[in-house]
C-alpha cells in the first residue's frame, strides 16, 4: 500500500522513490532514479526527469519540468511554469548527454515565481526570493530578492518572505546582518 497520492493519469517510472505524503497531481511523469520526499505538492503538468533529488515539503505548481541536473532542498516553491535548464549551449544536431548538464542547486526554503528563468550551473542560496518572469544568470545569494531580466539584487527577504527594511528586520521580528555576500539571521 503507498503512503503517497498519485492521480491516476500520472506515470511513474520503475526505480523512482516517493516519500510518505506527497501528492503527485494530473498528468504528471516521474522519471527513472527520481528521488521525491516526504509530504511534497506537484500540480498539474509537471516532469521530473531521470535521477533529479527534490527534498521534503517541496511546493512545485503548475507545468514546470525539473531536468536532470538541478536539486531541489527542503522546503522550495517552483511557482507555476518557471523554467530550469541543463545545458548552457544545446544544439539538437549535437547533442552532448547527461554528463555534459550544468549543476544547479536550489537551497533550502528558496522560491521561484512564476514564469522566473533559472539559467543552469548556479546555485540559489536559502530563503532567495526570486520575483515572476525573472532570469537567473548567476549565482543568487541567501535571503536575495532577485528581480529583473536578467535578474538583479533588489533587496533582502526573510525566512517568512517578507521584504527586510534598511537595518534587516523583519515585521516578524527577525533580524538579520551581512557578511561577506549574504545575510544571516541574528
Amino acid at each position: 500500500m503507498k503512503d503517497y497520492y498519485v492521480h491516476e493519469s500520472s506515470y511513474i517510472d520503475n526505480n523512482v522513490e516517493i516519500g510518505t505524503g506527497t501528492k503527485i497531481w494530473y498528468f504528471c511523469h516521474i522519471q527513472k532514479g527520481a528521488v521525491i520526499g516526504n509530504n511534497c505538492s506537484l500540480g498539474q503538468n509537471v516532469n521530473i526527469s531521470n535521477n533529479v533529488k527534490i527534498g521534503n515539503d517541496v511546493k512545485i505548481q503548475n507545468n514546470v519540468s525539473v531536468y536532470e541536473g538541478v536539486e531541489l532542498e527542503d522546503h522550495v516553491f517552483c511557482g507555476p511554469s518557471c523554467v530550469f535548464t541543463n545545458d548552457i549551449n544545446p544544439r539538437a544536431k549535437y547533442p552532448k548527454g547527461s554528463t555534459a548538464y550544468k549543476k544547479t542547486l536550489v537551497k533550502k526554503g528558496a522560491s521561484i515565481g512564476a514564469n522566473a528563468t533559472i539559467v543552469c550551473g548556479h546555485t540559489i542560496g536559502e530563503w532567495a526570493l526570486i520575483g515572476a518572469g525573472a532570469v537567473v544568470t548567476n549565482d543568487v545569494p541567501s535571503h536575495a530578492l532577485m528581480l529583473g531580466v536578467p535578474a538583479r539584487l533588489l533587496g533582502w527577504v526573510c525566512e517568512c518572505g517578507n521584504t527586510l527594511d534598511d537595518n534587516l528586520q523583519c515585521t516578524c521580528g527577525r533580524k538579520y546582518h551581512k557578511t561577506a555576500a549574504e545575510l544571516e539571521e541574528i
